[in-house]
């Protein structure tokens, strides 16, 4: 899509790889570190959801404890827009595990997405991860 948007977070989380990663993938897991209900699997092709159905997707590739590839979209997306593309990858660091989010082909109204992975993700993960 030639206007799509593009953008990279990241963010050190205080637990190891296996840990951040495993949680991300357990339905319970994503839940209590987003604070939000959440549907999630580890098997590639499965169907997701987080944020009570806000957003949802397929899990393309699952490289546990170290990457994870998504098709992603909101309730905001547009019939006729297609889903976008998260990567997130996952490496100890001094401090536990740097979390690299790169989301990729985003709809024109797609950079409103990159403050929400730091409020509604990395916040209250570092939060639950710090327990």
């Amino acid at each position: 899509m030639k206007d799509a948007k593009h953008f990279v977070v990241e963010a050190v989380m205080p637990a190891t790889p296996e840990v951040v990663c495993g949680t991300w993938l357990s339905s319970a897991g994503h839940a209590a570190m987003t604070g939000a209900p959440a549907e999630h699997s580890a098997e590639v092709e499965a169907a997701f959801s987080a944020w009570g159905g806000y957003i949802t997707g397929r899990t393309l590739e699952v490289d546990q404890p170290t990457r994870i590839v998504q098709a992603w979209r909101t309730l905001d997306f547009g019939g006729d827009e297609a889903d976008s593309r998260v990567t997130i990858e996952f490496s100890a660091t001094e401090g536990g595990t740097r979390i690299k989010i790169t989301h990729d082909e985003l709809p024109p109204h797609g950079g409103q997405y990159e403050q929400g992975w730091v409020d509604h993700y990395f916040t209250p993960m570092a939060a639950h991860f710090e327990e």
